[in-house]
């Protein structure tokens, strides 16, 4: 560990790198980071993604404050209602009068969160070295993106007149394991299917995704822009302090298995191991009492979606809504689902040893992740007229300068070859 008249040195300029900067350079410390890529935010491309207000009771952006990271400084859109989609394509609406979530832009346009973290951190003093490469060993935090996939989305960029919306959709056909989603935001669409179970052809999944939506949402008028995607790695780590470094962010596994959501992990991580280089908390224990918790009831949360299927999603469908209709407030069955009692205590135990395999690192760190699940048969089927028709109209988007644009942290460019490192 970096002394006091030493510079402390993070590698990866993402969200989690950067809120640790921020709290570093706020007390008083000499901060460089460095990133192999040539700005923050530069492997999403354009991706929305939540912020999700429902693993903890406290609003997140009331935690940004106190920690002084202002939320004002990148774009936000509130959702308070969203439309559920069930396996059958019944139609529901969890609604919460709090903020449920929050809709940010991902990437390195000026609006982005990665763009407001970054302004924020060099405000500071934060050194930042855009195009550099670092060896772990030479740094203090680590927080770079994952290694390996567990898990892979898929998704199309498109414009359209259709007012700011998101549908979840549970549905293991078009999104095999997990869910499908479309976010509107300000004349800006995003349809996205999240894949559990590796595939050989996963652009099918997205044509059939969209198909679905034009079906459901004839109001939707699209304008294809371009295709983005990105894999999530899953891991529960024996330690997050090692070896005089700290492990945040996708680093340290911090994601939720269950619908993938990371970003309040990455920045609350990077600001606890701040915290503890500045002496005011212990990282390790910080990680391990309050958000370790929630991660192993993801974990339980995602043992059980792997197994249920179509038919146990519209069950889980059904009781959202009558536990809403029950309570009054629908974030309230979302808060229920990450309570970590007895039950997913005990569930707990069958998921780690049944789901999660043992890996030791390179430098000797062991943990317990998630590898991507093999196709199942239920998965083979026969794409519809209209999602051919889409494939067909992207080639041809394609061919005239459409852009396809996966996460640039693996040495493949698009899902079909990731699955294919995977095997």
């Amino acid at each position: 560990m970096a002394n006091d008249s030493e510079p402390i040195v993070i590698m990866g300029a993402g969200l989690s790198g950067l809120a640790a900067s921020i709290i570093l350079a706020k007390g008083g410390k000499k901060v460089i980071v460095h990133d192999i890529r040539e700005n923050s935010g530069a492997r999403f491309d354009g991706d929305f993604q939540g912020l999700e207000n429902w693993t903890t009771g406290t609003d997140f952006f009331e935690e940004l404050r106190e920690w002084g990271i202002d939320p004002d400084e990148f774009k936000s859109t509130d959702f308070h209602e969203v439309d559920l989609a069930h396996p059958d394509d019944t139609i529901t609406k969890p609604w919460s009068s709090r903020v449920a979530f929050r809709v940010v832009e991902r990437g390195s346009d000026e609006h982005t969160i990665d763009q407001g973290l970054k302004r924020l951190a060099l405000k500071e003093g934060v050194e930042i070295k855009y195009k550099s490469r670092i060896k772990p060993q030479d740094c203090d935090i680590i927080a770079a993106g994952p290694k390996k996939t567990s898990a892979v989305a898929y998704g199309e960029v498109f414009k359209t007149s259709f007012p700011n919306h998101v549908t979840f959709q549970l549905n293991d056909k078009l999104a095999p394991g997990a869910y499908s989603y479309l976010i509107v935001i300000d004349g800006i669409g995003l349809i996205c299917t999240c894949l559990w179970r590796q595939q050989s052809k996963s652009d099918r999944f997205l044509n059939e995704t969209i198909n679905w939506y034009e079906k459901n949402y004839p109001e939707l008028d699209r304008i294809p822009i371009k295709r983005v995607g990105g894999k999530g790695d899953f891991a529960i780590h024996s330690s997050y302090k090692s070896n005089g470094r700290y492990y945040v962010g996708e680093a340290g596994g911090l994601q939720d298995f269950m619908w993938g959501f990371g970003m309040r992990y990455a920045i609350t991580s990077g600001v606890f191991a701040a915290k503890d280089i500045l002496g005011e908390t212990d990282y390790e224990i910080e990680i391990k009492s309050k958000l370790l918790p929630k991660l192993k009831t993801s974990v339980v949360n995602r043992f059980l979606m792997n197994r249920i299927g179509d038919r146990g999603f519209k069950q889980v469908a059904k009781y959202w809504m009558r536990h809403q209709k029950k309570h009054g407030d629908g974030l309230l069955f979302m808060e229920k689902l990450y309570k970590w009692g007895i039950f997913r205590r005990f569930i707990f135990f069958f998921a780690n040893l049944g789901m999660l395999k043992k890996t030791i690192t390179k430098d000797g760190r062991k943990m317990r992740r998630m590898p991507f699940r093999n196709a199942l048969k239920r998965d083979v089927w026969k794409p519809s007229e209209r999602a051919i028709e889409i494939g067909d109209e992207w080639e041809k988007i394609k061919r005239k300068g459409g852009k396809i644009s996966f996460t640039e942290d693996s040495d493949s460019k698009t899902i079909p070859d990731v699955v294919e490192a995977s095997d």
